[in-house]
């Protein structure tokens, strides 16, 4: 059976690529036999190729030996041991071919040679000879490698040693004591790494009797035997937990190591064999420390990582980084975005009453850093934006922090980037929640008044202001405020006229020509015309004020803003101001201002025209004005800030569910061993977690690097699921069977392709020939092998994945019969169909970022409702289901029936990319009970692959299968 996705590869071999017609075995003979050093080394390179493409030479075998055996050439030599390596050793029976024992003789003679890099080529050649024939006679020369002069050589027999070994232990029973000699007399530190690697797996008793003469010195010992003595000591103390307390002083010595690998591991293997707080504290030092010097960001983001998943494993641990939380704050010097919005998210999670006074001073000056710093790129701006953010938690995790946070977060207020909106959205809760900082905000927010640029920033600042001044002080300040950033009113009026005012002073300022008298020297007189130009004033462009820039710009739902806030500033005025013609004299005021914006969006003066929302929000607040109601004057003035509070109150029970499923979810319980523990077989669990099985770090991280453990959800894979996965891409009748299994990783596709032989013919070349359609690319082309009767092999095939798009990979097999004249023979294969769900996972972004992504991005795709489910919510969580796109829209506001339903649903996919989803489906009141939902699902992505894609995804699932 030829099992080409068992073997190990040793060596790479590149494509020997050559148009011109393979020789025959008389030309290579001859090659072989006549040709100089160079002819014979290109001839032995072709004939490697020609069998490694499934080409027989059983002839050549003793030309080789006889002419290339003998020489000297180093070059020559490298190739004959991969010659040797590929080449059949055996006959059709699996006995030795006579002239190995030629080929045996020339290797012992090598083991001799007086130069170490011939002896040590040979050395690793004979690690992947598995005919014990060969190796016996070779058994003392390589016995006496262990005493040669030069390091090279001695490392390779040790290894050498070790494979054979572990093989063919018949062949040096000993081994486990000859190398346990060898090491107490070895000072080398690549040898004594090999030979303590052997010892730990073939005799870990006597890797333990090692250990423990030289446990004292272990911290004086070389990184790469120190990493041996690490994976050691945990296996030991894995599997005997009675042997912590010999080794446990060894691991803390590990991690003062100057080797950053090895403090890594000791780490690791430190929080597995101790619960002790001076442990765990000694090992989240060492993370710290590891993030710190670490100039490779990845890296850093993999211990931050570990220093997360430390946090959850209990609370204790957690108390113990609480205290450390000023050295994970150092890590805010790295340049990297990612590293710091992970440290500022773990920190956060950390914080507590004894702390968050130093966190927020930390802040704050790395805040005030960016101000004077480079603030115009988009690093500087994104971390100013996520400390903003980290700020804003504090504050709400711990109010006393308020009202140090606030004023600091207010400078922020004018700014034209995105941080000015985080830092409105977080005023806005402040002030409502801590009504001591009212004063405070309000001033400052008067004062950036006029200096704000972002309409969005003014809206939120109208709002603010509206509905929080309720002296008539602050409220007369406020109008002062908007009046002069309004300016003339009229708005319409004042622009006509300004427009006017320029034309006509333009044609004032055109030259003019005036006849003028004058006397000439005989006394005649004479006419002569001079141009007056006048003094022409440089133009300069009049500066407009913020808001009237604002509605000229087209931005009328600052507007809108701006007159809902009138209407709250009038009621709270005239409740306090008893003198009636005062009060409608400020709403006199306030309606012309209205009427103004009004006006001004249906003149078409502005960019854009008023919108038909904007203008009616406009006009009921003039019918309001008009009309003051006593209901009318509760909503503006009492429900807009209870509507508020709700709001706040239904994002904080959101958060503390989110976080407490969260924490449920990653907090692992303390492992206790008991008495009738079971022994786990990984082949035989199915879903059994890490806690349950007592999960062995080493040969976990082994399987999720090979992929064979890491399921969708993340978690473990269950052996018994890979079949669920298994594609038939040919027929039972065929002349070969393939199916194959289709691994999905983050960026590559591995597809296990089993191909069975049901003839009785040996199908010689056989090869499989891919192609992909989409954003895939095929890594490297399958080797060809041969393929006995009825005899079966596997060929795996990695495709590389760079985008987020349905794609389709579709191929053939390819092969000859042997002794057959006919052309070659094909089996076209079924086409394989790779999921966008595969690469999409959901997450969360705020409604800010939502509307700011939906506009920026231009790839629109509109899928119509078309389903057999009747229920408004059953819809929603059936395409929630089969998308992998999480709802945004707060529960509370999808509840209760009301014949329609709008949701916004998000998700991003492990490349970045970001997809947006507007749900809108409606059944109309009093239908029956058996009308499908109708309506649309709108899809917004930055590229069109990903639309198109998550389009047709979603229009395949839309109904139930049929019962």
């Amino acid at each position: 059976m030829v099992t080409i996705a068992e073997q190990p590869c040793y060596t790479l071999i590149n494509t020997y690529d050559d148009t011109s017609e393979v020789p025959n075995e008389q030309q290579l003979k001859h090659d072989l036999e006549h040709g100089t050093i160079a002819v014979k080394i290109i001839t032995l390179k072709k004939v490697i190729h020609l069998i490694l493409q499934g080409e027989k030479y059983p002839g050549l075998l003793m030309t080789i030996i006889r002419f290339l055996l003998p020489t000297n050439d180093h070059t020559l030599k490298k190739l004959l041991l991969i010659f040797w390596e590929i080449v059949p050793k055996t006959t059709g029976d699996g006995k030795l071919l006579h002239e190995m024992i030629l080929v045996c003789d020339a290797y012992r003679k090598d083991l001799q040679h007086p130069n170490e890099f011939i002896r040590g080529s040979t050395l690793r050649f004979l690690c992947k000879l598995k005919e014990p024939e060969l190796l016996e006679p070779l058994m003392p020369s390589i016995r006496a490698c262990l005493d040669y002069k030069h390091a090279y050589v001695r490392r390779n027999a040790v290894l050498a040693i070790y494979t054979i070994y572990k093989n063919f232990d018949q062949l040096i029973p000993d081994a486990p004591e000859l190398i346990l000699n060898y090491l107490e007399g070895e000072q080398d530190a690549s040898c004594k790494r090999n030979a303590f690697m052997m010892l730990t797996h073939v005799d870990r008793e006597r890797a333990l009797d090692y250990l423990s003469t030289c446990i004292d010195q272990v911290h004086t010992f070389n990184d790469i035997l120190q990493l041996v003595i690490v994976e050691l000591v945990y296996k030991v103390c894995h599997s005997n937990p009675s042997e912590r307390s010999r080794f446990i002083r060894c691991i803390y010595n590990l991690l003062s190591s100057g080797s950053l690998a090895v403090r890594y591991e000791a780490a690791g293997t430190l929080v597995t064999l101790s619960n002790a707080p001076s442990a765990i504290k000694a090992a989240a030092q060492c993370y710290v420390e590891l993030i710190i010097k670490e100039s490779d960001n990845n890296v850093k983001l993999i211990v931050l990582d570990r220093l997360i998943g430390l946090k959850n494993t209990s609370s204790t641990h957690e108390k113990i980084l609480q205290e450390l939380v000023m050295d994970i704050l150092r890590v805010l010097s790295s340049p990297d975005l990612e590293v710091r919005r992970k440290t500022l998210s773990l920190v956060l999670q950390l914080s507590s009453t004894r702390n968050i006074e130093q966190v927020v001073m930390v802040m704050k000056k790395e805040l005030t850093g960016t101000m004077e710093a480079s603030s115009d790129s988009s690093d500087a701006k994104s971390y100013r934006q996520s400390l903003v953010k980290t700020l804003h938690s504090c504050s709400i995790k711990f109010p006393d922090m308020a009202a140090t946070v606030v004023p600091l977060l207010l400078e922020f207020v004018s700014d034209d980037d995105n941080t000015a909106e985080d830092v409105l959205v977080f005023v806005r809760e402040a002030i409502q929640r801590y009504s001591h900082l009212r004063p405070t905000v309000i001033n400052k927010l008067m004062e950036v008044f006029g200096h704000t640029k972002n309409a969005s920033v003014h809206r939120g600042m109208l709002w603010i202001l509206g509905e929080y001044c309720t002296s008539v002080e602050e409220i007369m300040r406020v109008i002062v405020e908007i009046r002069t950033t309004l300016g003339e009113i009229p708005i319409v009026d004042a622009e006509l006229r300004k427009q006017a005012g320029e034309t006509t002073e333009e044609e004032s300022l055109s030259p003019s020509a005036t006849p003028r008298t004058l006397v000439t020297a005989d006394g005649t007189y004479a006419t002569q015309s001079v141009f007056s130009t006048g003094n022409v004033p440089s133009k300069k462009e009049e500066r407009i004020p913020p808001l009237r820039a604002h509605l000229l710009d087209g931005e009328f739902f600052v507007g809108s803003s701006l007159a809902t806030s009138l209407v709250k500033m009038v009621t709270r005025y005239s409740s306090q101001v008893t003198e009636e013609q005062s009060c409608n004299v400020f709403a006199a005021e306030s309606m012309l201002m209205i009427a103004s914006i009004l006006h001004l969006g249906r003149s078409g003066i502005p960019k854009k025209p008023i919108t038909e929302d904007d203008a009616e929000r406009m006009s009921l607040c003039l019918r309001v004005l008009s009309n003051r109601s006593d209901l009318m004057v509760d909503v503006f003035g009492e429900q807009s800030r209870a509507a508020l509070a709700d709001m706040l109150a239904a994002s904080d029970n959101r958060k503390d569910y989110v976080e407490g499923m969260s924490e449920s979810a990653s907090r692992v319980d303390e492992i206790s061993v008991e008495v009738d523990q079971g022994i786990v077989f990984p082949l035989l669990t199915s879903g059994a977690s890490d806690a349950e099985v007592g999960e062995n770090k080493f040969d976990s991280s082994l399987l999720q690097a090979t992929g064979r453990v890491v399921g969708d959800d993340g978690g473990h894979l269950d052996y018994q699921s890979k079949l669920k996965k298994v594609i038939q891409l040919s027929g039972f009748s065929d002349p070969v069977y393939v199916e194959a299994y289709v691994h999905i990783n983050q960026y590559d596709i591995v597809l296990d392709v089993l191909v069975v032989n049901q003839t009785g013919d040996t199908l010689q070349g056989l090869s499989l020939e891919l192609a992909t359609l989409g954003d895939l690319k095929l890594v490297e082309k399958p080797q060809p092998c041969i393929l006995g009767p009825y005899d079966f092999t596997n060929i795996k095939a990695n495709i590389k994945v760079s985008s987020t798009e349905n794609g389709i990979i579709f191929g053939n097999i390819v092969y000859d019969i042997v002794g057959s004249t006919a052309d070659r023979n094909c089996v076209v294969l079924s086409n394989i169909h790779i999921d966008i769900m595969d690469y999409i996972v959901p997450a969360h972004c705020s409604e800010t970022e939502f509307r700011k992504m939906w506009a920026e991005f231009e790839w629109e795709n509109k899928i119509t409702v078309n389903t057999n489910i009747t229920d408004l919510h059953e819809y929603l969580h059936h395409l929630l289901g089969n998308t992998n796109l999480k709802c945004l829209t707060p529960e509370k506001a999808l509840t209760g029936e009301c014949g329609f339903l709008a949701a916004n649903l998000y998700a991003r996919s492990i490349f970045g990319e970001d997809a947006l989803a507007n749900l809108s489906i409606e059944k109309p009141m009093g239908s029956p009970p058996n009308v499908p939902v109708v309506g649309h699902v709108r899809i917004r992505a930055k590229t069109q692959g990903m639309a198109l894609s998550l389009g047709d995804k979603i229009s395949l699932s839309q109904k139930f299968p049929a019962s």
